[in-house]
């Protein structure tokens, strides 16, 4: 039996190994990522939050994730 190979994927141009068949929120899961306070781009397309689930990663996907960062003056 065939074992299968673990997909190479770029987040914020860092590579990281994750196995195959891995949805995108299985992947921000894994990265223990505030789930409501990020957008992510797959491939320089973003991908809406609805999406996450639905989305599979393909070997040498790029992942861009931003985090929104509260504040301000008064």
């Amino acid at each position: 039996m065939r074992q299968l190979e673990a997909l190479q994927i770029h987040i914020n141009g860092e590579s990281k190994e994750f196995a195959n068949n891995i949805s995108l929120l299985a992947v921000i899961t894994l990265l223990e990522l505030p789930v409501q306070r990020i957008a992510v781009e797959l491939n320089k397309e973003v991908v809406r939050r609805v999406e996450w689930e639905r989305t599979f990663l393909k070997d040498g996907d790029r992942l861009e994730i931003v985090h929104f960062v509260g504040g301000g003056s008064r």
